[in-house]
């Protein structure tokens, strides 16, 4: 794909040169904004018909479908087309948008109906979240996914600077109805988007995983990088306090402030501009460091919650909400960055979904909780606890911190080879067993065993199973590395998920071997059944 020349020294705004990206990101900002419509129109008719539990609970049935569908969604993000994989789940939330509109037109809106449909709209949003987020990669140069990434994640930020307030303004002009088909119209333009990008497939030499596997792939992946797992566990502790704030906010403007609705999107209002202008310091902040920058927000944002406990005065709540959504969008734009800089293209999808099911679900599990202490002890003590609960999180980075990267994983510059098969195998044959032989002078054992402590964990997250070291007990100068993957497909794609990084890695190995020595390697097939003449009549398979 080609791209247009970029500075070096690329500034944030930079990606938006690019003709696809910029079209699909302003078509994002205007579905954002109906989303945001439509949540305001949402709250408010829960708070006019029901409790202030099922008020918290709106913001539960939104985004309870990205963690119980965030990981599938990765992985038919990585498997498929990702423009494809979009314009399907928006189609799943265009028509949610439209039940939902005609039941509200026709006055059969319950707080159970209200509920389902909000879940149901969050499916399809939740499908096409690991499917958007991991597309900068296939629109922008390597040197501009930062930016984009960050761009990105402003995009629901800037539509929440003015949407909320237009959609208070909707909700008390023209009612809840009016905001609900606001909301079904926004999807076109990014629809229109997509349709027009002309995405360039990406070159496989295998077919995709099945669903459940793939799945699995990308659990493994994350459970064998570190970086990536402390970033997704930071995560849930981020969705949960900041849930406090979230789900809160209707009842603020209503209790409180003795608001409307009118009020209640002015809030919102403040605190997407708040980080709206946080992405001007964002990159001069990330040079403090990732975990700096994440628990230096989480002090902020106590501060802002405390803040907000005690104020009844709508001019002091705006401009805390003003700093909280700046803290907000740094801290979860911080860690978003990372992760997809940690990640390699082929597992993005699956690791931005991670990352989206544990804020969603912290969210959705937070929401319930602070909107239960918010009924049974108060408003004002519900905010208390969680601002007293983020005071002390940054405590976390003293044993789960998050690690600082510049520059995106990089794939290898050419694939490697396809190994000699003179056996007749299918894709599906299996399981394979890869044996790699080392003669490693003794004197060098202690460090050769530590670096294939590494290649041991990066075999396990390309999806290699069972990994053993062994020392020969005649010969102590002899190793052998074992492991195995299901198929033969499998192998083939566990070999070609290597980064450049990981490639460099596996090649200081040979610099432990013995003068003449090189690795001797041998791929086995286990239980050859169908690979064998077992009667005089049948046909060889093997040729």
């Amino acid at each position: 794909m080609n791209h247009p020349q970029q500075p070096h020294k690329a500034g944030v705004f930079a990606p938006l040169v690019v003709p696809t990206f910029r079209n699909i990101w302003l078509a994002s900002l205007i579905s954002n904004t109906g989303a945001l419509i439509q949540g305001v129109g949402s709250a408010w008719v829960m708070a006019e018909i029901s409790t202030p539990s099922m008020v918290a609970m709106v913001q539960t049935a939104t985004f309870l479908p990205m963690a119980l569908l965030a990981i599938p969604a990765g992985a038919i993000a990585d498997m498929y087309d990702r423009r494809k994989s979009q314009i399907a789940a928006l189609s799943i939330a265009l028509g949610g948008a439209l039940i939902l509109t005609l039941l509200s037109l026709a006055g059969l809106i319950t707080p159970w109906s209200l509920l389902g449909m909000c879940f149901f709209i969050g499916c399809g949003m939740a499908l096409y979240g690991p499917a958007w987020q991991s597309s900068p990669g296939e629109q922008v140069p390597p040197n501009l996914l930062p930016q984009a990434v960050a761009l990105n994640g402003i995009s629901y930020n800037v539509a929440r600077s003015f949407g909320p307030a237009l959609g208070g303004a909707i909700v008390a002009t023209a009612g809840a109805t009016a905001a609900f088909a606001a909301n079904f119209l926004c999807y076109f333009p990014v629809l229109l988007a997509l349709l027009a990008w002309r995405r360039t497939p990406l070159p496989t030499r295998l077919p995709p995983e099945r669903l459940g596997r793939a799945m699995m792939s990308g659990m493994r992946y994350i459970v064998h990088m570190q970086p990536v797992r402390t970033a997704i566990v930071r995560s849930v502790v981020t969705g949960i306090l900041g849930a406090a704030l979230l789900s809160m906010m209707p009842l603020i403007a209503r209790d409180m402030l003795g608001g409307s609705a009118r009020v209640f999107g002015v809030m919102l209002g403040f605190f997407g501009f708040g980080a709206v202008a946080a992405i001007f310091i964002l990159q001069p902040i990330r040079r403090f460091g990732n975990e700096r920058v994440v628990s230096g927000c989480s002090l902020v944002l106590a501060a802002c919650v405390a803040c907000l406990a005690i104020s009844h005065n709508l001019a002091a709540t705006s401009i805390v909400l003003l700093i909280a959504g700046g803290a907000w969008m740094i801290q979860v734009t911080t860690v978003n960055i990372a992760v997809q800089l940690f990640v390699p293209r082929w597992v993005t999808g699956r690791a931005v979904a991670a990352l989206n099911a544990t804020v969603a679900g912290g969210i959705a599990g937070g929401a319930a909780i602070w909107g239960i202490v918010a009924q049974q002890h108060g408003t004002q003590t519900a905010l208390l606890t969680a601002a007293t609960i983020l005071l002390i999180s940054p405590l976390m980075g003293l044993v789960l911190p998050i690690a600082d990267r510049e520059n995106a994983a990089r794939s290898l510059d050419e694939p490697l080879a396809d190994p000699e098969v003179n056996l007749g195998i299918t894709g599906r044959s299996g399981p394979i067993i890869i044996e790699l032989a080392y003669r490693v002078p003794s004197e060098q054992a202690r460090e050769f065993y530590d670096l294939m402590r590494q290649i041991q964990r990066i075999r396990a997250r390309n999806g290699a199973y069972d990994w053993s070291l062994s020392r020969n007990i005649n010969d102590p100068e002899r190793w052998v590395e074992r492991y195995r993957t299901p198929t033969w497909h499998d192998y083939l794609r566990q070999r070609s998920r290597c980064t450049a990084e990981e490639m460099i890695i596996q090649q200081r190995s040979r610099d432990f071997l013995a003068d003449g020595a090189h690795v001797e390697v041998e791929r086995w097939l286990e239980r050859p059944f169908g690979s064998v003449r077992w009667r005089a009549e049948s046909p060889d398979q093997g040729g």
